[in-house]
């Protein structure tokens, strides 16, 4: 008998979840199972967990409790109608026994005109829908057209009707709004069915950056906001019977005995991927000690500032890449900011409850995203906390984060919301593992890492959705080359790992040299090092700067900045027209603070031969008319004393 959690009133009215084996939580921190957006609930408030037959809700020593029936409860056992209410919201416990109609909506298939019957055909399931989910379950549906069934979970997702949309605010769920930067050779590499979703209205990308050595066909690279990426990918997958939409994380355990019976596991929610994790025997230990520095794995903290800069997108170009504290990827001047943290400032990464009185880490642990509210105060929604250092307008960290929206050109008043990223990487071994052999009632699992499951990168050089992008294209072809209706085989995808290898190359070392930097003695530091040195009292000259007052050419930091910016424009100018003139570029230096300019100009320029230069080119792997030459085995006691190895060709399609 099967047993259901619906709720009644709140944002999570009319959803429901089937229990299991697993336990759910509710709390208002969002890694819960159930978001409550009420101030009135704890982090981790309850939780229900299966105790034999029965399933049983336990309070977890919240501070306004938790009520079955109006009657506060530290432990309950179940029962058919009981309503529980933590906060605002209420929930009712049904069984499927007593109520045969409620069911769990993101289980419900909705019949679907053509919906694909070979029972021949792949079975496909995909543990995250974000960007790169979406994208390879697009690519992978068009090019195994009707041979092909896809089931994708994500729990940042609700049923809306018939379709699943992506849940807001009131959900618990603050939409990622941040700009990226997506290169020629990845979004070429789509379908035109989903170059045409992303791409056919022009307002809602822009061509800030330049052409680079590996653009393809000439096209530059595009900025465009992953919220409306994800928005078109969804709708288009919603119109699509051959994939299936679960508004539910992907839960492996639940799953175990249905996996058997799929053909493919694909594994793309993220850089803490609790599915990957699951399966981490499979995959093998990532190492971290290759991004390492005298022994220390190397983590940069981030904080991103949403803003609006009025500054030309030449000029934000220019002023990003001529130095390494601070970061601006727009659309249109609007983005995100941001700002590498030295040690001591992402300790200062904190928020405060203004009820307890307690510190809180959510926008340090999740990430949390915390909005700008009337008074000035920076909210987070989920957990109503508030940004501790805009609260203390004189903190050391607050101060910092004005020099980097002095150095954009933005207005206090538009600083909107403030969130932070950790950002660390490791080295994974393989990212195709067989999860089941195929038996006479099963057909053999394999699982695929995609994506930041795959490999989280340093987002400073702008390539982790470019990254996640090319592995779901080299999945897809992959899978779309090899499936002819027979159990899978480790050597169906040589290509895709070699792909996904490459990738991990190339990224990670261009991201490597984003965190860390060797001067003219070769000695390497991280750069958040550099930064705080930077900014540390100078025994010669006393503070690290006061005021200048004289000529310009005492101001030797903004001298050295100016020269280095001169020298970038130089180079981008033919690439990216429009570029400030002298005047123009000293000007906007000299507002600046001194204590600002010398930070910027020691963090040092990005190093752009290795953020920019050649993409990993996926369709190397794929070409099926490229030959392999082999050496024809051959008996050496037949060969006259000249003659040389001889060879065959094949076509490795």
């Amino acid at each position: 008998m099967s047993s259901v959690i619906v709720g009644r009133t709140g944002p999570f009215s009319g959803q429901s979840v089937v229990l299991g084996a697993a336990s759910l939580r509710f709390g208002r921190k969002s890694d819960n199972d159930v978001i409550i957006v009420s101030t009135r609930a704890s982090r981790l408030h309850a939780e229900i967990v299966a105790e034999g037959d029965a399933f049983v809700l336990h309070d977890h020593n919240s501070r306004n409790g938790t009520y079955v029936n109006d009657r506060r409860v530290t432990r309950h056992v179940l029962e058919h109608g009981d309503v529980i209410r933590i906060g605002d919201e209420t929930f009712a416990f049904e069984t499927q026994e007593a109520l045969e109609t409620v069911m769990d909506l993101s289980q419900l298939d909705i019949p679907r005109a053509a919906a694909p019957a070979d029972p021949a055909g792949l079975r496909v399931t995909v543990a995250g829908g974000g960007p790169v989910g979406l994208a390879f379950a697009l690519m992978l549906e068009n090019a195994l057209a009707g041979r092909v069934s896809i089931t994708v979970y994500e729990g940042r997702w609700t049923r809306t009707g018939s379709e699943v949309a992506w849940k807001d605010e009131t959900h618990g769920n603050v939409r990622r709004q941040q700009v990226v930067t997506v290169q020629s050779r990845q979004y070429l590499a789509l379908t035109e069915e989903i170059q045409a979703a992303l791409f056919s209205d022009a307002a809602h990308f822009s061509e800030m950056w330049p052409v680079g050595p590996d653009s393809v066909g000439g096209r530059p690279p595009r900025n465009i906001r992953i919220a409306y990426v994800e928005d078109r990918l969804l709708d288009l997958a919603n119109s699509k019977a051959a994939i299936r939409l679960v508004p539910k994380r992907f839960d492996p355990s639940e799953h175990e005995s249905r996996l058997t019976q799929e053909h493919v596991l694909v594994i793309c929610e993220g850089g803490r991927s609790r599915t990957r994790e699951h399966y981490g025997d499979r995959f093998g230990a990532a190492d971290a000690s290759i991004y390492s520095l005298d022994g220390e794995h190397l983590q940069d903290v981030v904080l991103g500032l949403r803003v609006k800069s009025p500054l030309t997108d030449q000029m934000s170009v220019l002023l990003t890449v001529s130095q390494n504290r601070f970061l601006l990827n727009s659309l249109r001047g609007e983005g995100f900011l941001n700002m590498r943290l030295t040690r001591e400032e992402a300790k200062a990464v904190i928020g405060i409850d203004p009820v307890r009185q307690v510190f809180e880490e959510c926008i340090a642990a999740r990430p949390c995203v915390m909005s700008r509210h009337e008074d000035n105060e920076f909210v987070c929604p989920t957990h109503g906390t508030l940004f501790l250092p805009a609260l203390l307008r004189g903190s050391p960290l607050w101060k910092r984060i004005q020099e980097g929206l002095r150095l954009f050109g933005v207005a206090e008043d538009d600083l909107s919301a403030i969130t932070s990223f950790r950002l660390d990487m490791v080295q994974r071994p393989r990212f195709t593992a067989q999860l089941s052999r195929s038996t006479a009632t099963s057909p053999g699992t394999y699982g695929f890492l995609l994506g930041d499951a795959a490999n989280a990168i340093h987002f400073w050089p702008g390539r982790g959705l470019n990254s996640g992008l090319a592995s779901a294209v080299s999945l897809a072809r992959s899978l779309g080359q090899t499936w002819r209706g027979r159990p899978l085989r480790d050597a169906d995808f040589i290509r895709h790992e070699a792909a996904m290898s490459m990738l991990q190359y190339r990224h990670k070392s261009r991201a490597w040299n984003a965190m860390v930097a060797t001067d003219e003695t070769g000695v390497t530091r991280a750069i958040k090092d550099i930064i705080a040195r930077s900014m540390e009292q100078d025994p010669v000259r006393g503070p690290a700067r006061v005021p200048a007052v004289g000529p310009e050419a005492e101001r030797p930091d903004l001298e050295a900045l100016f020269e280095r910016m001169r020298a970038i424009r130089e180079r981008l100018a033919p690439r990216l027209p429009g570029m400030p003139a002298d005047r123009e570029l000293r000007d906007h230096l000299a507002t600046l603070a001194p204590t600002t300019l010398r930070t910027l100009q020691e963090s040092g320029a990005w190093d752009t031969l290795i953020v920019g230069g050649e993409e990993v080119d996926i369709d190397l792997f794929y070409q099926s008319d490229a030959p392999v030459y082999v050496a024809r085995p051959t008996d050496p006691r037949t060969l006259g004393p000249d003659s040389g190895p001889q060879q065959t060709t094949f076509n490795p399609a």
